[in-house]
Parts: structure tokens; sequence; C-alpha cells
């Protein structure tokens, strides 16, 4: 599948790192380097527009190295791109460590999944089937 896109910035495109990787790792454009404080989240420019084709989405997610090492990690995760979304590719992080984290230009902030969706027709009805589940919420299926 081609995505069409304008690279604003002044990072490489998009790649995968591996021949069978899911996420394209998404790298930060700045001017200066960002300091995260404890707690505080900021939204990062990757410098990048992208157009999706319909049907489809892109899914910013944690890079997993960050968010182990460094307690970094992307606040509405996993965010949503629209197929119609036509602004600047943004990441918002937030460090949840105890100590600033600098985030410097370059850097691979986040990975972004190309993924096919469905709409869904919602079809109103007084009753819905029976399963085995039933009603059975968070921790249903106990501790192990």
């Amino acid at each position: 599948m081609k995505v069409k896109v304008i690279n604003k910035g002044h990072q490489p495109l998009p790649a995968y790192a591996t021949p069978q990787s899911a996420g394209l790792d998404l790298r930060a454009n700045l001017e200066s380097p960002v300091v995260l404080q404890p707690m505080e989240r900021r939204l990062i420019p990757t410098g990048l527009y992208i157009a999706l084709p319909p049907g489809y989405e892109a899914q910013v997610r944690p890079r997993s190295g960050l968010a182990l090492k460094h307690g970094i990690t992307v606040l509405n995760s996993p965010g949503t791109i629209d197929a119609d979304y036509r602004g600047e590719v943004g990441v918002l992080l937030i460090n949840l460590s105890h100590e600033p984290f600098t985030v410097n230009d370059g850097e691979r902030i986040a990975q972004m999944v190309v993924a096919r969706h469905e709409q869904a027709a919602f079809e109103p009805v007084e009753v819905l089937d029976e399963t085995e589940r039933g009603a059975g919420g968070y921790g249903h299926t106990g501790m192990s």
C-alpha cells in the first residue's frame, strides 16, 4: 500500500526497522531540545503530513524502550490518525518518571502502525443474544 506523505521537517521519512516490523518509527522534528518534566505532557511535532487511503487509520503508539528505560509514553495511546486528517502528525508524549527527560531533534519518539478498519452501523434492539461470559467485566475470569 502506498501512503502519500509531505515531509516539511528535516528528518528522514518513517521506515520499518526490520522486514517484519509492524510499526514505523516516528522522529521528533524540533528546532531545539524539549525537556519534559515529571508528569509533564507535550505535543511533539514530526514534520509529517499524510493521506491514508479510505478504510485505513494510522495508530501512534509508544516505543517500548522509551517506556521501560525512561518512563516516556504516548498519552492517548494509541492515538488515531483518520484517513481524512491532513494536519501535521504530532506525538503526545508524557513523562511518567521522576526525572526530567530531554527529547532531542531526530530522536525516535513513537511508532506508527497503519491498519485497516471497518465502520459500524448500530442497529437498535431490545435484547442481546446470550453468551457464556454474559455481563462479566473487568477481572471476571480471575487472577491467574
